[in-house]
């Protein structure tokens, strides 16, 4: 059984990138459904933390009014991979 690495978000723009790695954002979602993935995760973010997060989040963009926006992902999300060049 393979042993996977849990990573732990300790701030709200934390938990964002790892939802977004996890294409939680590939659809539309509002704060509310945010909230409940991230409290899914034992996450619990100020209203006021979560917001500002999402507002400055570089990897979403948000469509709506005050109090009523929904976010999705302006990219997927691709692992970088580090390619080691042998020397000879």
């Amino acid at each position: 059984m393979a042993n996977k690495k849990r990573r732990v978000a300790k701030t709200a723009t934390e938990a964002l990138k790892l939802l977004w790695e996890e294409s939680f954002f590939r659809s539309w979602k509002k704060k509310a459904a945010v909230e409940v993935s991230l409290a899914k995760k034992g996450n619990h973010f100020t209203d006021a933390e979560l917001g500002m997060a999402l507002k400055r989040a570089k990897h979403l963009t948000r469509k709506g009014r005050p109090g009523n926006y929904e976010y999705i992902q302006k990219h997927p999300f691709i692992a970088e991979e580090i390619v080691v060049k042998k020397k000879g």
